[in-house]
């Protein structure tokens, strides 16, 4: 059954479906909590359709699975014209959103063509935006996780060597083929995780792959267990702590390295790795002089060599399936024997 909060007052939060002037479908909401709490009233009059209507549609999407009723509906007392207090039903921003795409009627049709337009750009970009709700109301927290989640991304492995690529590539002397390019992206990638936590790329795989550890020490991974590409990147053995200054020490040199670049002035391979050092000076860093006590090689060796470890392990753990089947095997063990009927003489 639904949840009841006993003596609480009907929650905030409104949705407002409207034409902009430019005639693009805009949703204005208004939330309280992260999410809007609405009755089976308030969203006929959204979507301008009778409450037994949506009654319908949201006792089929309960029927359907599409939602748990528990997790979506809550009780909430509301006092009346009449000065008594009933217990309501409040359906959150999940069911609304369901009943949208629903529901026949012309609010109906504005609200699928705009949660269509979020999804395609979704689909094509990987990212949707709400630009005017950033800017007029500056994000408050939303804005701030849109910030961190960008650092995130742009010090990805793959993101961030794509645009150090993009960046050094203009230098006078750069050759993608030459060791000492290469060589060049090692030193780079290094001082800015020693400025991060102190310790180059493979002295933290090396220090913190253990076989014995949950998700074999890793904090980062895509899916439900870690794969043996991610064991080797050093990125995903950091805490929220250093993960967190190294997306910032990225994020701020890339920004710093492109202004460079845009004055279109000559630079070889090692005037980069002087402006890194200016870089991390300026921010008060320690900038690493050394090549690390942990080589690359090194380090792989044993990030592999540690997951070979761990893969065999969770090989030798029962699936979830057969952790169910043992655990019904174990209720029916407890469920009294059927009685037998004494055969008549």
């Amino acid at each position: 059954m639904s949840n009841l909060i006993p003596a609480s007052p009907a929650p905030g939060g409104d949705i407002l479906i409207y034409q902009a002037d430019d005639g693009r479908t805009r949703l204005q909401v208004r939330l309280v909590d992260e999410t809007v709490w609405l009755t089976q009233k308030l969203m006929a009059e959204l979507f301008q359709k009778d409450v037994r209507t949506i009654n319908e549609h949201i006792q089929n999407i309960f029927k359907e699975g599409e939602l748990a009723e528990t997790s979506v509906v809550r009780k909430f007392r509301i006092t009346a014209a009449d000065g008594k207090h009933y217990e309501t039903a409040h359906y959150n921003l999940d069911v609304i959103i369901s009943v949208g795409y629903r529901v026949k009627s012309h609010r109906g049709t504005q609200f699928r063509i705009w949660a269509t337009q979020r999804l395609r750009e979704y689909i094509v970009k990987g990212f949707a935006m709400d630009d005017e709700r950033l800017k007029q109301r500056g994000g408050g927290n939303y804005f701030e996780e849109l910030l961190a989640r960008i650092r995130d991304i742009r010090s990805s492995e793959k993101v961030f060597w794509r645009k150090v690529l993009d960046i050094y590539a203009t230098s006078i002397d750069y050759d993608a083929t030459a060791e000492a390019s290469q060589q060049f992206f090692a030193t780079v990638q290094n001082k800015m995780h020693w400025a991060a936590h102190g310790q180059t790329a493979a002295e933290v795989i090396h220090e913190r792959a253990d076989a014995a550890k949950p998700q074999m020490g890793m904090t980062n991974w895509v899916g439900a267990k870690p794969s043996k590409t991610e064991a080797v990147i050093a990125k995903n053995y950091l805490s929220p702590k250093e993960l967190d200054a190294l997306n910032r020490i990225v994020t701020a040199y890339l920004e710093l390295a492109e202004v460079q670049a845009l004055s279109r002035r000559p630079m070889y391979m090692r005037d980069w790795i002087a402006k890194l050092d200016d870089f991390l000076r300026l921010s008060g860093r320690d900038i690493l002089k050394h090549a690390g006590k942990i080589t690359h090689e090194q380090a792989a060796r044993k990030a592999e060599s540690e997951f070979e470890k761990y893969h065999s392990a969770q090989l030798a753990e029962p699936s979830q399936a057969e952790k169910d089947f043992d655990a019904a095997v174990k209720e029916l063990k407890k469920l009294p024997a059927p009685s037998r009927k004494k055969k008549k003489s």
